[in-house]
C-alpha cells in the first residue's frame, strides 16, 4: 500500500536533486530558480538545467535552430531570454510544454519568417519580443495561440506588407510595435482581431498614404505613432476613424498640407504632433474640441495673414502650440503663440519691410491647396492610377515618351522598363505631391537640366539599370527634399558632384556597379546630409580625402583598393560601418583605421587576400568595435586581439592558421571568448582541421606557457609574477632555507 507521506518526501528529494544539477558552463541560483548560460557558444539547449528553473537566460549563444519541444523538460519556466543566439528558424512546436511562460525574448536573431505553429503552447505569454530580426513574412495563424499576449514587439524587421488577419488570436494585446520596418501597404483587415489594442507604433516605415481603413478596425486605440513615414497629405477622406484616440504622432513625415476635417472622426484627440514636416500653415482643425497640445516645431511656418485663422483658433481653443515662424523675415524665429493679431498681415506692393526694402506683393490665398486643385485628373491610357493608394503604374508598356495627365495627388509613379532614352526638361508637370519616382531599366542616356522641376516633395528617385555616364549640373534641380538616389548599374566614371548641390538633404546614394576608378570625398560636399554611400563593385583604386562629412556607412567592397584609405577616413569622423571586402589589400599597416577608431562599430575585411596584419593595425578600435569579418583570407597568424572587449561577432573562418608558438596570443584570447569564430589550424599537419581554441596541446611547449592547476595562467597573472620577482632582485639576496625557497617560487 502506498504511503502518501512517503511519496511526497520522495518527490521533494527528487526535486532537490534536479535543482542541484547545474551545467558546468552555467550559473544557477537555486534559491530564486534562475539559470544563466550567457555567451557559452552553446549549439543546443543544455539538458541538465534544473527542472524547477523559472528564469532561463541563454542569450549570446549559437543555437541556430530551436527544434520541436526543446524546452519540454522545464515546465516551470516563466521567463526565457534567447537574444543574440544566431537563430535562423524556430520549428513548429518549439515551445510546447511552456504553459507558464509569460516573457519570451527572441530579439537580435536572424529569423526570416514566423511559421504557423512556431509559438504553440504559449497560452500564458504576456510579452513577445521579436525586434531586430529579418522577418519579411508573418504566416497566417502565427499568433493564434497567444490569447494572453499584452505586448508584441516586431520593430526593426523587414516587413513590407501586412495581410488580412495577420494578428488573429491576440485578444489581449494592448501594444503592437511595428516601428522601423519597410511597410508600404496594410491590407484592410490587417489589424482586425485586436479588440484590446490601445497603442500602435507604425513609425519609421514607408507608408506614403494613410491606411485609414486598416487603422479603423481596432477602434480602441488611444496612442498612434505614424512619424517618420513619407506622408505628404492628410485629407478628410483619408479616414482616421478612432473615437478613443488621445495621442497622435505624425512627426518627421513629409506633410505639406492637412485638411481642416482630417481629424473630425477622432473627437477625443488631446495631443497632435506635427513637428518637422513641411507645413507652411494649417487651417483651423474641426471636430477636435478636446485638443490641448499641437506641436508644429520644425515646420517652415509662414506667419502672415494666411496663418491668422490658425492663430485665432489656437487662442480661442486654448491649445498649447509649439512652432516658430520662418517667414516673413521680420518675424523669423518668433513663437507663433506669442504673436499679436496686428503682426499677422500680408505685404502689399509698395509696403516696406523694417530694413526699408520694397517687397513684391504676396498672394493672399492660403498656403494649402484649394480642394478643386486636388481633383483627380484622367489617367494616361497606358497606365493604371489608384486613388486609394495614390499610385500611378505604367510599368513595361513600351512607352517612348513620358505620358502626361497623371492625377496631381499621385505620390508614387512607376515607369520602369520602358524606352525613354532621354528625360527632357519639365517631364513631370503638376505632380507636386510625388514622393517616389521609378525609372529603372528604361535605357536612359541623358537626364536633361530641369527634367525633375516641380517635384518639390520627391524623396525616392530610382534610375538604376540605365545607360547614364553622368548627370548635368541641373539634372536634379527642383528636388530639394530628395533623400534616396539610386544610380546603380549605370556607366558613371565619377560621382556627379555638380548635380548633388541641388539635393542637400540626400541621405543615401547608390552608385554600385558603375565604372568609377577613384572616389573623391570632396565630390560629396553638396550632399551635406549624406549618411550612406554605396560604391561597391566598381574599379576604385584610390580614395582622395576631403572636408568632413557625416557619413555613417561606406560600402567600398569589391573594388581595386590595395591599401586602406586611411587619409580619406580622416574626413569621416562619425563612420560606423566600413565595407572593404573583396579588395586586394594583402597587408594591413599600423594605425590603418585610426581616424575612425572612436566611431567604427562594424568592419568587413573578408576575402581581401590578407596575408599580414601589423601589430598596430587595429589601434584604437578595440573598445567600440562590435563586428569584425576576416574570413576567406590567407592569414597564418594574428596580432594580439585583447583590446577587442565589446565584440558581438568575429569571423575568422577559412584562413590557413599556423598553430605554433606565434599564434599563442590568439589561442589565449579565444580561450576566454564566448563567441564562435571559426578559426581552424592548417599547419602543422598533425593538428590540421582542429579549432585553434581547442588545440591546447600544440601550445603547451611554447615559451611563456604557464599552468596553474592544469589551466593556462592569464597574461596579467604572469606580469604580476614577473613584477614581484623584479622587486625581490632589487631588494638584494635573502637567505632562506631550501624548502622555503621552493615554497616562495612554486607559483611562478
Amino acid at each position: 500500500m502506498w504511503n502518501p507521506l512517503g511519496l511526497s518526501m520522495l518527490l521533494a528529494l527528487a526535486c532537490r536533486g534536479l535543482a542541484g544539477r547545474c551545467p558546468r558552463i552555467c550559473v544557477c541560483d537555486n534559491i530564486r530558480r534562475h539559470v544563466s548560460c550567457r555567451r557559452q557558444n552553446l549549439t543546443e539547449v543544455p539538458v541538465t538545467i534544473p527542472q524547477m528553473t523559472q528564469r532561463l537566460d541563454l542569450q549570446g549563444n549559437a543555437l541556430k535552430v530551436i527544434p520541436p519541444e526543446a524546452f519540454l523538460s522545464f515546465p516551470y519556466l516563466t521567463h526565457l531570454d534567447l537574444r543574440h543566439c544566431q537563430l535562423e528558424r524556430v520549428e513548429e512546436g518549439a515551445f510546447r510544454g511552456l504553459g507558464r511562460l509569460v516573457y519570451l525574448n527572441l530579439a537580435s536573431n536572424h529569423l526570416p519568417v514566423l511559421y504557423q505553429e512556431a509559438l504553440d503552447g504559449l497560452g500564458s505569454l504576456r510579452q513577445l519580443i521579436l525586434e531586430n530580426n529579418q522577418l519579411e513574412e508573418i504566416r497566417p495563424g502565427a499568433f493564434s495561440q497567444l490569447g494572453s499576449l499584452g505586448l508584441l514587439n516586431l520593430a526593426h524587421n523587414s516587413l513590407v506588407y501586412l495581410p488580412d488577419m495577420a494578428f488573429q488570436g491576440l485578444l489581449q494585446t494592448r501594444w503592437l510595435r511595428l516601428s522601423h520596418n519597410a511597410l508600404h501597404v496594410l491590407a484592410p483587415e490587417a489589424l482586425a482581431g485586436l479588440p484590446a489594442l490601445r497603442r500602435l507604433s507604425l513609425d519609421h516605415n514607408e507608408l506614403q498614404a494613410l491606411p485609414g481603413e486598416a487603422l479603423s478596425r481596432p477602434d480602441g486605440i488611444v496612442q498612434l505613432e505614424l512619424g517618420h513615414n513619407p506622408l505628404t497629405y492628410l485629407g478628410e477622406g483619408d479616414g482616421l476613424a478612432l473615437q478613443a484616440l488621445r495621442d497622435l504622432a505624425l512627426d518627421h513625415a513629409a506633410l505639406q498640407d492637412v485638411d481642416a476635417r482630417a481629424f473630425t472622426l477622432c473627437p477625443g484627440l488631446r495631443s497632435l504632433d506635427l513637428q518637422s514636416n513641411q507645413l507652411m500653415g494649417l487651417p483651423p482643425l474641426e471636430g477636435i474640441g478636446q485638443l490641448r497640445r499641437l506641436n508644429l516645431s520644425g515646420n517652415p511656418l509662414m506667419c502672415d495673414c494666411t496663418v491668422r485663422p490658425l492663430w485665432e483658433w489656437v487662442s480661442r481653443a486654448q491649445v498649447q502650440t509649439d512652432g516658430l515662424c520662418s517667414e516673413p523675415r521680420r518675424l523669423e524665429g518668433e513663437a507663433l503663440e506669442s504673436l499679436r493679431a496686428k503682426d499677422l498681415y500680408c505685404q502689399r506692393q509698395g509696403d516696406k519691410e523694417e530694413d526699408g526694402k520694397v517687397v513684391a506683393p504676396r498672394p493672399q490665398a492660403s498656403t494649402w491647396a484649394p480642394k478643386e486643385d486636388r481633383a483627380a485628373k484622367p489617367c494616361p491610357a497606358a497606365c493604371v492610377c489608384s486613388p486609394d493608394s495614390q499610385h500611378s503604374i505604367c510599368e513595361n508598356k513600351g512607352l517612348r515618351l513620358i505620358p502626361s495627365g497623371f492625377p496631381n495627388h499621385t505620390q508614387l509613379l512607376d515607369l520602369r522598363r520602358n524606352n525613354f532614352s532621354s528625360i527632357p526638361r519639365g517631364s513631370f508637370p503638376g505632380l507636386v505631391h510625388l514622393v517616389s519616382l521609378h525609372l529603372q531599366s528604361c535605357g536612359i542616356t541623358h537626364l536633361g537640366p530641369g527634367a525633375l522641376n516641380g517635384l518639390g516633395q520627391l524623396i525616392y528617385l530610382y534610375l538604376s539599370d540605365n545607360q547614364l555616364s553622368g548627370l548635368s549640373a541641373a539634372a536634379l534641380q527642383g528636388t530639394p527634399q530628395l533623400r534616396y538616389l539610386y544610380l546603380d548599374h549605370n556607366y558613371f566614371t565619377r560621382v556627379p558632384r555638380a548635380a548633388l548641390k541641388f539635393v542637400p538633404r540626400l541621405f543615401s546614394l547608390h552608385l554600385e556597379h558603375n565604372a568609377l576608378q577613384h572616389l573623391a570625398i570632396g565630390d560629396l560636399m553638396g550632399a551635406k546630409g549624406l549618411h550612406c554611400l554605396d560604391v561597391c563593385s566598381n574599379n576604385i583604386s584610390r580614395v582622395d580625402p576631403g572636408p568632413a562629412l557625416e557619413l555613417e556607412k561606406l560600402h567600398l567592397d569589391r573594388n581595386q583598393l590595395q591599401t586602406v584609405p586611411t587619409r580619406a577616413l580622416e574626413g569621416l569622423p562619425v563612420l560606423r560601418e566600413l565595407h572593404l571586402s573583396g579588395n586586394p589589400l594583402r597587408v594591413l599597416e599600423d594605425r590603418a583605421f585610426q581616424p575612425v577608431a572612436s566611431s567604427l562599430q562594424h568592419l568587413y575585411l573578408n576575402d581581401t587576400g590578407l596575408r599580414q596584419i601589423s601589430p598596430g593595425a587595429f589601434a584604437g578600435l578595440g573598445p567600440g568595435l562590435r563586428t569584425l569579418y576576416l574570413e576567406k583570407n590567407r592569414l597564418q597568424t594574428l596580432p594580439p586581439m585583447d583590446s577587442f572587449t565589446r565584440l558581438e561577432l568575429i569571423n575568422l573562418s577559412e584562413n590557413p592558421f599556423r598553430c605554433d608558438c606565434q599564434l599563442l596570443p590568439l589561442h589565449r584570447w579565444l580561450t576566454g571568448l564566448n563567441l564562435r569564430v571559426g578559426a581552424t589550424c592548417k599547419f602543422p599537419v598533425n593538428v590540421r582541421g582542429q579549432k585553434v581554441k581547442a588545440a591546447t596541446a600544440t601550445f603547451e611547449s611554447c615559451p611563456g606557457w604557464r599552468t596553474r592547476k592544469g589551466k593556462p595562467v592569464p597574461p596579467s597573472a604572469q606580469r604580476k609574477a614577473r613584477k614581484a620577482q623584479g622587486k625581490r632582485k632589487q631588494a638584494g639576496p635573502v637567505k632562506v632555507g631550501k624548502a622555503r625557497l621552493e615554497e616562495k617560487t612554486s607559483h611562478v
